[in-house]
């Protein structure tokens, strides 16, 4: 399999604060904000789908390391958006930097790394 990832690909994604991103509803806390989950699962999401369409058919590519900081809490119905820059490619190693941000100011950041599997091989070692 040939990798043809070059660093800095970005993508950003935007979502509205809803119920089911609570952390009330996420088990993360009682208060209706943006859950640390949900801004987590949010993060990996934009780095995820940064890199989804140049990869070979039958690869796609699994979180294996997050580093996140929750800096500021978010309201429900506010708009959340998040940017992914892909810093470094070593091998099947994804490295990103990841910002989020609400209508008002920077929310969280965070580094993850990605890796990069095929999907049959991948799922057939873990059943």
């Amino acid at each position: 399999m040939e990798i043809n990832i070059k660093e800095g690909i970005e993508n950003t994604l935007t979502k509205t604060v809803g119920e089911r991103d609570s952390a009330a509803n996420h088990g993360s806390g009682l208060l209706p904000v943006f859950a640390t989950p949900a801004m987590v699962a949010f993060m990996e999401q934009t780095a995820h789908l940064s890199v989804g369409d140049l990869l070979p058919q039958g690869y796609t590519t699994v979180g294996i390391e997050i580093n996140v900081k929750h800096i500021k809490a978010t309201p429900m119905n506010m708009q959340v958006r998040c940017q992914s820059t892909l810093t470094k490619v070593d091998g099947k190693r994804l490295y990103f930097d990841i910002k989020a941000y609400d209508e008002v100011a920077q929310i969280g950041e965070a580094t993850h790394i990605r890796y990069i599997v095929e999907s049959e091989k991948f799922m057939s070692k873990i059943k």
